[in-house]
């Protein structure tokens, strides 16, 4: 099955960086994609609170959202946004950050909430408080796609592998990690990772990624990824925006299963006895 992926340098204007995914979408239809990927924020990306904080939308008014599930319906194609920053749904007045899973009508599948916060001082003098704007999710959620059982995540999740046990505990055979990295920690850890989340389980990967300098002056790793159950990494899309595709395989989870049949070994672990 084919599917792709689309990485972007979202900007600061909601209404340009729909009309990108709408692109986006077509692009992934036209090319034979039954499914299409994109990554972490990409309705806006805004450092800057004040600027971003009255064009943020709730989930129905969203009209990224809405321009996606449109375009999804009108191409026959899946969707799974990696996320969206939305307003609204809160007493203490912080955003969600939410991913989508759409189908080819245009109806909303799945939604999935970032559970893992990213808050950190980088040694390059660049300092990250999500937890201060976003409110974290309160579980992990598994949609059936075409492309199999998906397990969802964003981003920061990828440093987490009891999340990832537990979505294939439930049944997932590819997870997604859409993601807005920085360029200091991709280069230490993306790949690294991202194969490791695959063999854990011999599952999918599929990891859409921002790339480049953006508007708002950060500047992302880029180089998304699908990598397939063994580990072996099956497309890398660089440094450059554009819409990518691979073809995935799904008997490949159970042949892979079957050389390492690591997941049925799997035991509950107890605490362990401090001496």
């Amino acid at each position: 099955m084919r599917i792709a992926i689309h990485q972007s340098r979202t900007g600061i204007d909601p209404e340009a960086n729909a009309a990108a995914l709408v692109a986006a979408v077509r692009e992934a239809a036209a090319g034979g994609a039954k499914m299409l990927f994109t990554p972490e924020m990409s309705g806006i990306l805004d450092q800057d609170r004040q600027r971003a904080t009255p064009q943020l939308r709730r989930e129905a008014d969203d009209p990224v959202l809405a321009a996606v599930r449109e375009a999804a319906a009108d191409a026959g194609i899946w969707v799974h946004i990696g996320s969206l920053a939305l307003a609204g749904e809160r007493d203490d007045g912080r955003l969600v950050n939410r991913g989508f899973v759409i189908d080819d009508s245009g109806a909303i599948r799945a939604r999935y909430d970032k559970m893992h916060l990213f808050d950190v001082d980088l040694a390059t003098g660049e300092s990250w408080r999500e937890s201060a704007v976003y409110a974290g999710g309160e579980g992990p959620v598994v949609v059936e796609t075409p492309a199999g059982p998906l397990g969802l995540s964003i981003c920061y999740d990828l440093r987490f592998p009891d999340l990832y046990r537990t979505l294939t505990d439930a049944g997932a055979t590819i997870l997604s990690v859409p993601a807005a990295f920085t360029v200091p920690t991709g280069k230490a850890h993306w790949h690294v990772l991202l194969r490791a989340r695959a063999i854990e389980a011999g599952v999918f990967v599929v990891a859409a990624a921002q790339s480049g300098r953006h508007e708002d002056g950060r500047e992302t790793f880029g180089h998304s990824l699908v990598v397939d159950p063994w580990g072996e990494v099956i497309l890398d899309m660089g440094d450059d925006t554009g819409v990518g595709f691979a073809d995935v395989d799904p008997s490949a989870v159970e042949a892979v299963r079957a050389r390492v049949p690591a997941i049925r070994h799997r035991r509950a672990i107890p605490a362990p006895l401090h001496i």
